[in-house]
């Protein structure tokens, strides 16, 4: 049995409230949802709203959505104490608790990310169903589900389908993401999650994490392939990546100014909290990681720099925003807890290296969409298929 962690503290704190339940597994997970709607998102933008300079990163954005997404549940059955008892959220749904209705949301997603990706790649898997051999022509005949027709008509049929699937998967990404804000903003005993913008403020994060994900994977697989970066689509990405992060900061802005308005019982202990032990953290998310952003991509553009200079300060910018991110899930998850519930009080939680909760196997958890993505492209390179066809 996992030995319990009791977490430090000041100040008067309920017994209870030493250990923290949620640690960094359910800091990667909304991390990791968020990672999948904003590919999504980026995807959609040629297969839905037909952005043509977006054409170079729709099929690496739709394996990149479908390679994380797998890997989500993961983060929550090891979190759970019986992971072999996930499946009763299945079989015996209870309504009223919004991660049981997770399973069924997660479940229909994968399905049409599966779909999508499925009708994206088909010429790419029938034409090596036809010429492949061995157990590598047998795993593509068996993938092409007995669909070798390759016409324009079915071409135009295969279109149809995207659009559908593509304009489908909008609300369900945003809503699948948009509902793990809900979770936090729904709960009224933590001051700090109690908002009605959080559903909002996770959904915007999540495109500009999903964006600026989308941005280093581009970069670095071109690099490696040895092949020159469409400069067109790195900017198209790099004006949404801006725009999103200006929203995301101005709806960030109005909740804290909200919470301050309304100086609701436990805002005094809030105030400390976040000129104490979590300024840290603030700055990493909000100065390190969106404003500098935001500065170098706007001189970026007002400069109208190209070459080298937008490639280098775009996958710069994105590594910070994804830092962003990843740090503003971890001061809502993690700071949420580390303010007592009688409001005169402060805990300090310090993860652990080990453990089933520990920083390692989160850092596997947060790494493995990535070895998952690695080959999966392999057998599906997206580069390849990024044609209209």
């Amino acid at each position: 049995m996992e030995a319990v962690h009791i977490s430090p503290f000041i100040g008067y704190v309920y017994p209870n409230e030493t250990i923290v339940p949620w640690t960094l597994l359910i800091v990667v997970y909304p991390y990791l949802t968020g990672l999948v709607a904003g590919a999504f998102t980026v995807s959609s933008l040629y297969h839905v709203f037909g952005m043509e300079r977006f054409r170079p990163v729709s099929h690496l954005a739709l394996l990149t959505a479908l390679s994380c997404m797998v890997v989500v549940p993961l983060a929550l059955l090891l979190h759970l104490g019986h992971p072999e008892r996930a499946f009763n959220a299945m079989i015996t749904p209870h309504t009223t608790s919004a991660f049981a209705i997770f399973g069924y949301a997660a479940s229909f997603y994968v399905i049409l990310l599966m779909l999508e990706n499925w009708f994206v790649f088909r010429p790419h898997i029938v034409r090596q169903a036809q010429t492949a051999k061995g157990a590598l022509g047998t795993f593509y005949r068996v993938l092409s589900l007995g669909s070798n027709d390759l016409s324009d008509n079915a071409m135009r049929y295969d279109r149809k389908w995207i659009f559908a699937l593509a304009v489908i998967g909008i609300p369900a990404a945003h809503g699948l993401h948009g509902y793990v804000g809900f979770v936090f903003g729904s709960l009224k005993a933590r001051e700090l999650w109690s908002s009605d913008l959080m559903p909002a403020i996770f959904l915007f994060s999540a495109i500009i994490s999903g964006t600026a994900l989308l941005i280093v994977i581009y970069v670095l697989t071109c690099r490696f392939r040895k092949v020159p970066i469409d400069l067109a689509c790195l900017k198209g990405m790099a004006y949404a990546l801006w725009g999103f992060t200006m929203f995301t900061l101005v709806l960030e802005a109005v909740e804290f100014m909200s919470l301050i308005y309304r100086a609701r019982e436990g805002t005094e202990i809030i105030v400390e909290f976040l000129l104490g032990p979590l300024l840290v953290p603030l700055i990493l998310q909000f100065g390190v990681g969106s404003a500098i952003p935001l500065i170098v991509l706007t001189l970026l553009f007002v400069s109208g720099a190209g070459g080298r200079t937008l490639v280098v300060s775009v996958f710069v910018s994105a590594w910070l925003v994804l830092l962003s991110v990843l740090m503003m899930r971890y001061n809502v998850v993690i700071g949420g807890q580390e303010i007592a519930k009688t409001g005169h009080g402060l805990i300090a939680y310090i993860p652990p290296l080990l453990g089933r909760e520990g920083l390692l196997a989160s850092g596997v958890v947060l790494f493995l969409p990535f070895v998952l993505l690695a080959i999966v492209v392999r057998f599906f390179p997206p580069w390849r298929t990024a044609q209209p066809h």
